[in-house]
């Protein structure tokens, strides 16, 4: 425990370099708080931006594509910070997302759920559900937001994200797959990118009994401190949210509620395992019912979130290609 030079504030929790927690309760964030404003296109020839407000708990920025003369794929995007940090309008993620619109041809909401440990687990999670219902209610052409009624196809909803982003499109996944969500509408895919899963138990990689967790037990350890810090449960990081194998019951395709998943994976990332091991218990449900089609790409001899820290890399590229083939592919 350390303290506050300016006022005598102590420092009750902290992640050094991420963020702070006061004794009076005063939360400060230390990266990815910059704001970057939305810009519409002049003349069409990059994406245009803007705004909204959903309801009284968040907001999200919208992408459009330039020339936009025809219905396109409509992307729910969810952004990575361990639940705690980052948002939509942040420098970082506003470049990223404006290109993924662009590439992959894609209207994208990217939304700004409420943050831990103000809002903590699950607060995100009400979040998106109450984010895809909203998306989806413009399906009859006419909802409050202009840009998804006039183009958006709405038999082609995607969702994505990475991180703790991936962590949410799972379990709003799941959400949709159960028939009481009663959505709709159906998911075309999902896309996960260096999904955000833990366990209490260290998981194995492969065949390989030494797996990433066992080898690296202080980077374990960090990621299961996140999920502690964001989520009140006692359950702790065999709380279902974060543990889709809890209870020995590993996912199942079917139970996802879209046709296609792609799981995205960096070879050197702490989450890298339980990515395959997520990839592997959706292939094997994948082949009973033949439903849901299920695809691993995994970027050697990168760590996580490789592509938000160098995106201008040859690896990111690759990403970049791959995520916007399985957006756009029917």
């Amino acid at each position: 425990m350390a303290s506050s030079d300016s006022n005598q504030r102590k420092i009750v929790t902290e992640f050094p370099g991420t963020i702070r927690v006061y004794d009076d309760g005063t939360v400060e964030r230390l990266r990815d708080t910059d704001f970057v404003p939305p810009s519409i296109s002049v003349g069409g020839g990059g994406v245009s931006s803007k705004d909204v407000v959903i309801n009284s708990n968040f907001s999200a920025r919208l992408y459009l594509p330039p020339h936009c003369h025809r219905k396109l794929p409509l992307l729910l995007y969810f952004h990575g910070g361990a639940f705690c940090i980052s948002s939509p309008f942040c420098g970082k993620y506003h470049r990223y997302v404006s290109r993924l619109a662009a590439e992959a041809r894609v209207v994208v909401v990217s939304f700004a759920y409420r943050l831990a440990p103000e809002h903590p687990i699950p607060a995100a999670y009400d979040d998106a559900r109450a984010g895809i219902r909203w998306a989806v209610s413009h399906r009859a052409g006419n909802g409050p937001e202009p840009w998804l009624n006039d183009h958006v196809d709405f038999d082609r909803v995607l969702l994505s994200g990475e991180s703790a982003g991936g962590n949410i499109v799972h379990n709003l996944a799941m959400a949709v797959g159960d028939p009481e969500f009663g959505l709709g509408v159906g998911l075309s895919g999902i896309a996960l990118v260096c999904p955000y899963f833990s366990g209490s138990k260290p998981t194995e990689s492969g065949k390989d009994p030494i797996g990433l967790e066992k080898a690296d037990g202080a980077r374990k350890a960090m990621v299961d401190n996140w999920w502690t810090f964001v989520c009140p449960s006692n359950e702790g990081c065999d709380d279902p949210y974060i543990n889709p194998f809890v209870g020995g019951a590993p996912p199942s395709a079917e139970e996802l509620g879209c046709q296609r998943v792609a799981i995205f994976v960096a070879e050197r990332d702490i989450l890298c395992d339980r990515g395959k091991a997520y990839y592997r218990s959706l292939a094997r449900s994948e082949g009973q019912n033949g439903k849901v089609r299920v695809e691993l790409v995994e970027t050697k001899g990168e760590d996580h979130i490789f592509h938000l820290f160098n995106p201008d890399c040859e690896a990111a590229a690759g990403l970049f290609d791959s995520w916007a083939s399985f957006i756009n592919h029917e």
